[in-house]
């Protein structure tokens, strides 16, 4: 199980090279800035910070360390009606658990607005701004197009006098919201579209969370953003690719203002992360309609909802470097975070049991209240983790060894799609007269079964053990996992998916309509003893996936579990083999969807997947069919026929009339395809071979 708390980053291989280093080392080579670096990551605190956030954080503080700089943390917070102290204590505690420290170089941009009002006045005084009596949607009409130049505004050449009083009445809170504005006088005509007199302050009567009242004129971020830079002496002001227009201006203002030093602005891509919104005020939309339940619902993007779900700040971490720094905007696959997940999770996460769906078992040749004690270890033979940083050992209290008792009785639990009445070819798991290993413990043969006489489900199921089987070298087809029913520890899980069914939300139009309805399922599951009293971590329940204790809603002695990511399973192979058979010889191959670790894992590194060739407008559109199915219907019928055959009883409800469970076999078959089947295809795919 690993800590709730992430330890200080351990030394890592040198970083890998990009543009932005080469253009900090040739500046160190020339002496710019006497050799400094010093970079800043600057949130505003209206909202919690998310995925793409940690890249910039992990790029910035990486640089400072790297040249043996300093990284500042700079709240810019210069907007009183979306700012507050909860995304300020949220986003510090963020960085501080992906393993940054800024020590004392903690700054905020309000701090400095009798600075930056001093720097308006000069700028005033200089006639390079003045005071504009436009209204909103008079300024956004003269500033003209991309293709006409803009319209001087009728307030341009006040005398400098008359624009420093309006200004200082601005201060004085004499005029009302939006009665005026402080322009720069730059050029109407400008082909840059920011530098047509764009606005530095406006008049807002609202009170700063941290200034109170004492500010009802506000500067704007341009304005703002530059000149705090400079006031700290950062030397490499580094942001994302939209604000690659903004330079111009940024260069501008401090040479104008005079002041005190001159950072250099360079841009690099932002990250787009695919099935992922990274739009603050659309993650904060989904948090104010109740879509999700706050801004750490595991289902969310935001650093804090990864924290509970069960990321670790080192996949995430390993994930930005693996996605290097670019200059060109990208989406990158939803894949490589999990992989990146899944493989640290796979060296450090204890394995354990959990049966999701549970379906009685009875070893009918098992002596009624005899119950045996397998000591099952927590991880596999020759991978247990070297070293324990994060306290895995001493929150889950394992023993010297590394294991736990695990009781075996005559009545267990296996899960319910580990049992097939009628198995298709290269089914593995338990049918009627067929031997499989349970887990840590002996062979059984499947003797007979029982079924609800109104559902036509299976109901139990009865073997025979084989008493010579523990622990001897036995092939059988497959191994599955199980618990006692007697001590089985009833828990809750939560299965979480991806919140959007679409590579990109809201391209098509509102995001809204791109919510995955089966984002989160709930299950009433049965675990082994040792879990009933599971602290903070994340575990591997074995076959299934990745497990961490959800710290807001357990109870002692109930906990409840988000599942952080799934494992690979031989059904996903199977999948992936036949579309790879199916692919023209001209199609360059995909990479997995998930580059899952292997079932009973140790910690092997699995291969991090290949980056996909970019996708063109035309390959996307082949994706989809008309009937909004797969492409290749051979791939769509082959999965289709795997959810039938795994999933027996829906499908006996289905052909006994009771139409109603065809939305569960649609859901399982578009989970199955990752979100490319079209619901309503997939209907039709199904009604088509269910009779």
């Amino acid at each position: 199980m690993t800590g709730p708390e992430p330890a200080a980053p351990a030394a890592e291989p040198a970083a890998p090279g990009n543009f932005i280093r080469e253009i900090i080392e040739e500046d160190r080579r020339t002496g710019m800035h006497g050799g400094r670096v010093a970079t800043r990551f600057p949130p505003e605190p209206n909202g919690y910070l998310h995925i793409g956030h940690a890249k910039s954080i992990c790029l910035n503080f990486g640089l400072a360390q790297s040249y043996g700089g300093v990284c500042h943390l700079r709240f810019d917070d210069t907007n009183p009606t979306t700012e507050d102290s909860e995304y300020v204590d949220a986003i510090q505690r963020d960085v501080r658990w992906l393993g940054f420290d800024w020590g004392e170089r903690l700054f905020f941009a309000s701090d400095y607005f009798e600075l930056l009002y001093q720097f308006a006045v000069r700028l005033i005084e200089a006639g390079e701004a003045y005071v504009c009596e436009l209204a909103e949607d008079q300024i956004r009409e003269y500033r003209g197009t991309v293709t006409a130049p803009g319209r001087p505004s009728p307030f341009r050449d006040r005398p400098v006098q008359e624009s420093l009083d309006l200004f200082r009445r601005m201060r004085a809170g004499e005029l009302r919201d939006g009665a005026c504005v402080l322009r720069a006088k730059i050029d109407m005509a400008a082909a840059n579209m920011k530098m047509r007199d764009p606005l530095l302050y406006r008049i807002r009567h609202a009170a700063h969370y941290r200034q109170g009242e004492r500010w009802c004129i506000y500067p704007l971020y341009d304005f703002t953003h530059c000149l705090s830079d400079a006031i700290e002496g950062i030397t490499h002001s580094i942001c994302t690719l939209e604000f690659e227009n903004n330079r111009e201006l940024y260069d501008w203002v401090l040479d104008r203002a005079r002041a005190p030093c001159h950072p250099q602005q360079i841009e690099f891509a932002r990250l787009e992360l695919s099935y992922t919104l990274m739009s603050k005020r659309k993650l904060a939309e989904l948090v104010e309609t109740r879509v999700v339940s706050g801004w750490d619902d595991p289902r969310m993007p935001t650093i804090a909802g990864m924290r509970r779900r069960g990321y670790t700040p080192e996949a995430i971490r390993r994930f930005c470097e693996l996605i290097g720094v670019a200059k060109t905007n990208s989406l990158v696959d939803l894949g490589k975070l999990e992989f990146c997940v899944r493989d640290d999770l796979n060296r450090r996460a204890p394995r354990v049991m959990c049966v999701l769906r549970p379906l009685r078992l009875v070893v009918e040749n098992w002596p009624e209240g005899r119950v045996e004690t397998i000591d099952a270890p927590y991880f596999p033979s020759g991978t247990e983790p070297e070293a324990d940083p994060a306290g895995t050992r001493e929150a889950a209290k394992l023993g010297p060894a590394g294991s736990r008792p695990v009781p075996f009785a005559r009545v267990l639990y296996i899960e319910r799609d580990d049992f097939c009445e009628h198995p298709p070819e290269k089914y593995f798991r338990l049918a009627p007269g067929r031997e499989v290993r349970l887990r840590h413990g002996y062979v059984v043969k499947c003797t007979g079964f029982t079924k609800d006489e109104r559902s036509g489900e299976v109901e139990e199921i009865r073997c025979v053990y084989d008493p010579d089987s523990k622990g001897a070298r036995r092939r059988v087809p497959g191994t599955l996992h199980w618990v006692s029913a007697e001590h089985a520890a009833q828990v809750e899980v939560r299965l979480y998916d991806r919140l959007f069914t679409t590579e990109v939300p809201g391209q098509g139009g509102d995001y809204k309509l791109d919510v995955n309805p089966r984002s989160l399922e709930v299950l009433r599951a049965q675990a082994e003893p040792s879990l009933a009293g599971a602290g903070p971590g994340t575990y591997q329940f074995e076959r299934q996936g990745y497990f961490a204790v959800d710290l807001r809603d357990s109870a002692p002695g109930v906990p409840v579990f988000n599942r952080t990511v799934t494992l690979r399973d031989s059904w996903a192979k199977l999948v992936a083999r036949a579309a790879q058979q199916q692919r023209p010889a001209d199609e360059p191959a995909a990479p997995p969807a998930e580059a899952r670790a292997p079932e009973h894992s140790g910690a092997a590194k699995a291969r991090p997947p290949k980056a996909a060739p970019a996708a063109s407008a035309k390959r996307r559109s082949e994706v989809r069919d008309g009937g909004g199915g797969l492409a290749r219907a051979q791939e769509l019928d082959l999965v289709a026929e795997q959810v039938i055959a795994g999933h027996p009883e829906p499908v006996a409800r289905y052909r006994a009339g009771k139409t109603g469970v065809l939305g569960f076999l649609v859901g399982e078959l578009v989970r199955a395809t990752r979100g490319r089947a079209d619901p309503r295809g997939a209907a039709e795919l199904l009604r088509r071979k269910l009779g």
